[in-house]
């Protein structure tokens, strides 16, 4: 079994940032920021023509830097196996962040990949269209959840 909670003794990492670009900086923030509920570690406009802002994943140690730069902003289209995963501590903590992301005119998307909905996970876009994953238990704590039917 892995240990998940350390790394090589060879590379010590104090802390995990990945960064992305936007286009929809303003609504970017908004959506990671209001809708999801991420704080924000940093966040600045106007630098060497780059906007940008890094959440805390849930805190300081993981993080997630989102950048726009251009004009107008170049992105990479988005694929449906780029997503930002959170596993949340059960299926009342998703259903939590469900209703709040509904609430706020969010709806969930389709998964292509089988594997999510099987196990109880519920996908949404962002505003630049790469998918949030909330999955209803911690990988590397808890088992993962048996398939079980899905809805069509």
């Amino acid at each position: 079994m892995t240990d998940f909670d350390s790394w090589p003794a060879h590379l010590a990492v104090g802390a995990v940032r990945f960064a992305r670009p936007t286009a929809n900086y303003r609504d970017i923030l908004a959506f990671y920021r209001d809708d999801l509920g991420l704080p924000v570690l940093a966040a600045w406009q106007g630098h060497a023509g780059y906007d940008g802002v890094v959440f805390g994943l849930p805190g300081a140690p993981v993080q997630m830097e989102i950048t726009q730069h251009g004009r107008p902003p170049a992105i990479p289209e988005p694929h449906p196996e780029n997503q930002l995963v959170l596993y949340l501590r059960d299926a009342e903590a998703r259903d939590v962040v469900v209703r709040r992301l509904a609430d706020r005119g969010h709806r969930p998307v389709k998964a292509a990949n089988p594997y999510w909905p099987e196990r109880g996970a519920v996908l949404f876009e962002d505003p630049d269209g790469w998918l949030v994953v909330l999955a209803p238990w911690v990988f590397g704590k808890d088992p993962v959840p048996a398939p079980r039917p899905v809805q069509p």
